[in-house]
């Protein structure tokens, strides 16, 4: 609430762009009755996205509902993998040998079904049991029709590894994931017993095209790879002038790597986890 003879000023104190509405008269002094969207738990927040460009969205919408003002800055793209799908490829072409096929990401099962389509094969291929790391995953895998045997309840690969434990044994399994990743998850079920094929199904680059804009509250992190191509091109230092959230412990890991502390991590390895850690947080 200003006067037409501040309004300028005020204007580009608050940083106010397009698009934007501006009411004069008596009408402004219903304010007080009519501020609902002031009152969101994250109104006036600056949040910085840095998930991919496909994927950025859903956070962005359910952070802008909350009243925050997003700023979609993806760091990575998921791209074909550098074997050209060679090896994903390879394990389509025995698919109905796996007793196990373990999905550790939704662009995991988008890019695996992708590439079943593109073989001319179906769902029917598969003979075998389905595990998928995170709610996500799982919801991904129902929409192909597929419901998942192994879900671990909590998110990360040390849960599946429990879980499986005294299920691989002597079996052969197919792990379909980004072409980076931890390792722990095919030499802990290979000392199991397991047989282990790994098939990169995608790749992460950097896509960081641009800088990051002036008065950012938060960044948020959705993946270590999220935080590697973020401090590639700003560096860490950055980080220590905002709040920092991670959506899960191994994205907190890379972070505390390069010295930085998350101001929250989610307790709840998702999306929604990650709002509400940053709704909870004190002076969000």
């Amino acid at each position: 609430i200003t006067t037409v003879e501040r309004a300028a000023v005020d204007v580009e104190r608050e940083g106010i762009t397009a698009p934007a509405i501006f009411i004069v008269g008596n009408v402004v002094k219903l304010s007080e009755q009519l501020r609902w969207f002031e009152t969101r738990p994250l109104f006036g927040r600056k949040i910085v996205v840095t998930r991919a460009r496909a994927q950025e969205s859903a956070l962005s919408s359910k952070l802008t509902e909350l009243g925050a003002q997003c700023i979609e800055f993806p760091t990575i793209e998921i791209v074909d993998p550098s074997d050209r799908y060679a090896s994903l490829d390879s394990a389509l072409d025995q698919l109905s040998t796996f007793d196990i096929i373990i999905f550790t990401s939704v662009n995991g099962v988008e890019k695996f079904f992708d590439r079943l389509l593109v073989k001319g094969l179906d769902v029917r291929m598969i003979r075998a049991k389905i595990a998928a790391i995170g709610s996500a995953t799982e919801a991904a895998l129902r929409a192909h029709a597929l419901v998942a045997d192994y879900v671990p309840g909590e998110f990360r690969a040390e849960a599946l590894i429990k879980l499986l434990r005294d299920k691989v044994d002597g079996k052969t399994l197919l792990i379909a994931r980004a072409e980076e990743a931890r390792s722990i998850l095919p030499l802990e079920l290979r000392r199991l017993g397991a047989t282990v094929e790994v098939a990169a199904a995608y790749r992460t680059v950097s896509a960081v095209d641009k800088a990051l804009p002036d008065g950012v509250d938060w960044i948020t992190f959705t993946s270590s790879s999220t935080v590697k191509n973020f401090v590639k091109s700003f560096g860490a230092e950055m980080l220590s002038k905002v709040k920092t959230a991670a959506i899960g412990p191994i994205t907190a890991d890379t972070l505390n790597a390069f010295g930085v502390e998350p101001t929250v991590i989610a307790s709840e390895f998702t999306i929604d986890g990650l709002i509400k850690a940053i709704v909870g947080a004190k002076e969000c």
